[in-house]
This record gives structure tokens, C-alpha cells and sequence, in this order.
């Protein structure tokens, strides 16, 4: 797990150590491989990591977390928990604690340093946790609902949006592909929005595949989701694709997200492209042409 610094970290430590955990903080990276080398440790371990680790770098976590996927012997998971900088920046003022990254600068200056630093990790997680608007209490029922171990056939439920322009995202189980739709990019009032707006969700859903499109999706999902818990998978990862990943798979997403949550799912959502957009990702695409 990890993510900047004021994000809450510590109280996720803490959860994870009370769901039965291992829990190790900040271990140096060229440790981490010789820990799994040992005998089994009989339980889950949680890692946490961030700016503070004496060889952190993007590169370095990137590179660390490749090598433990190839790894058959083990199942990794990355948990970001992310957070709105001014919130940052106000919990820094509340604390008055200094800032990792900013020992003579503000902590504005070194919040927005470590997010742009974290950008690539974030992209790369399977769990984001956003707690800008969380108690440590409600971080530590997050974490129960998605975390403790053998938790009665908890499943994760990732919904991804994305453009094929860019490729498909990793770890994606199951794929849909939405540039069948009616494109909002064609519309100039629409075309700098993206698929959370009502007028954008509204103008894809009145394609009349829509519908029938959602229905059967839904159908489908509600019917291998229970066999993919009997068979023991903690996550599941479905990806909604189009051109620009700006519109229409955005509201896809967002509407299945919804109809998923309505049923019971605890699901999560990723919008890769807005994401990279926020973080401000340089963008050599057009919106979401067909």
C-alpha cells in the first residue's frame, strides 16, 4: 500500500495489522524479494510504502512490482490511498507536522510533488481508496470490507474505463467494447465534457442499443460473479473500452458501477484516461473520435 503522504497510511497500517496481518513498514526494496524467498509465513502480508523509503523511487516500486507479478508463488495487490491535495494541505496545517518533501518549502509544494512522483504508481494499482472525505474509522471499514481474510466470499469488483488508443489496462478479466455507441465527441457542447456529466451519460443513453446493451452486460455479470467467489477470486477486474476513453466508456462504467452496487457488489471504479488528464498527463489525442 501506498500513497502521499497525510493520505492515511497509518491508519491503514493499522487496520491491516487488526484483520490479522503481517504488516511491514517502509522495508528498503532490494529486501522486499528475499522476505518472500523464506518458507510460507502463513498469513497475509501487507507492505506499506511511500516517499519516505531510502531508495523509493517510481522506477524502482515499478520495476519491484513487475518482478513480484512474474512470481507465481505470489498474489500482489497494490492499494492506493489517494486523497484531494487541499485536504492534504489542510491536515498538514491541522498537524503542523513538515511535509517528507518539502523540509524548507511549504507543504503545498511538497504535496504536489509527491503526487506527481506517485502518478505512475497510482495508475498501476487494483485498489484505490480515496480518502479525502473518510474518518479513520470509515478507512478502517473500507479496508475490513475489502481486505480481511477469508471474508465470506468477498469479491472486488474493478470497473475500468479506458481507450484503445492507449491500450488495454493490465490485469483486465473481462472486456467490453463500447465504440458501437453513439459518440458525444461529435456534439461541440459535449465534446469537452466526459462520461460522468448527465448531458453526456444522457445523450449515450439514448442510443437505443444502450439498453439492451446494459441489460445483457448486467445479466452476465450477475451470473459469473457468484461462480467466480465459489471458485475463490478475491477480484475482479472489467474493462469498458473506447476510442478516446472520455465518453462512452465513462458512462458505461459509471452506469454499471450503479447497477452492480444495487445488486449487492462491492465495486470500484477507474477512469484511466481522466486520470491521466488530472494528473496532467501530456495528451496527444482528440477527445473520443470515432
Amino acid at each position: 500500500m501506498t500513497g502521499p503522504s497525510g493520505a492515511g497510511r497509518s491508519t491503514a497500517i493499522h487496520a491491516f495489522e487488526d484483520l490479522g496481518y503481517e504488516v511491514i513498514d517502509n522495508l528498503p526494496f532490494s529486501l522486499i524479494p528475499r522476505l518472500l524467498d523464506g518458507p510460507p509465513l502463513g498469513r497475509p502480508v501487507a507492505l506499506g510504502l511511500d516517499v519516505r523509503n531510502r531508495d523509493f523511487s517510481a522506477t524502482a516500486l515499478i520495476e519491484l512490482i513487475d518482478r513480484l507479478t512474474r512470481l507465481p508463488e505470489v498474489a500482489l495487490e497494490i492499494l492506493y490511498l489517494d486523497c484531494r491535495p487541499e485536504e492534504l494541505i489542510r491536515r498538514y496545517g491541522e498537524t503542523r507536522r513538515r511535509h517528507p518533501l518539502s523540509a524548507a518549502a511549504t507543504p503545498a509544494e511538497g504535496v504536489a510533488s509527491e503526487i506527481d512522483l506517485l502518478a505512475p504508481i497510482r495508475v498501476r494499482a487494483e485498489f484505490l481508496i480515496d480518502t479525502s472525505d473518510l474518518s479513520p474509522h470509515d478507512l478502517k471499514a473500507e479496508i475490513g470490507r475489502s481486505f480481511a481474510p477469508g471474508g465470506g466470499g468477498r469479491l472486488m469488483v474493478s470497473l475500468h474505463s479506458f481507450s484503445y488508443k492507449r491500450g488495454t489496462p493490465r490485469g483486465i478479466d473481462m472486456m467490453f467494447d463500447c465504440r458501437f455507441l453513439a459518440n458525444p465527441h461529435w456534439d461541440e457542447a459535449l465534446r469537452p465534457l466526459d462520461g460522468r456529466d448527465p448531458k453526456v451519460a444522457a445523450f449515450v443513453a439514448a442510443d437505443a442499443r444502450f439498453a439492451p446493451f446494459m441489460s445483457k452486460v448486467l445479466d452476465l455479470l450477475l451470473l459469473l460473479l457468484p461462480a467466480h467467489v465459489e471458485e475463490g477470486k478475491s477480484h475482479l477486474a472489467i474493462g469498458f473500452g473506447c476510442t478516446g476513453g472520455q465518453h462512452r466508456s465513462v458512462a458505461v462504467a459509471e452506469n454499471m458501477a450503479k447497477a452492480l452496487a444495487e445488486s449487492g457488489w462491492h465495486v470500484s471504479k477507474r477512469h484511466r484516461e481522466l486520470e491521466r488528464r488530472a494528473a496532467g498527463a501530456p495528451d496527444n489525442w482528440q477527445g473520443d473520435r470515432a
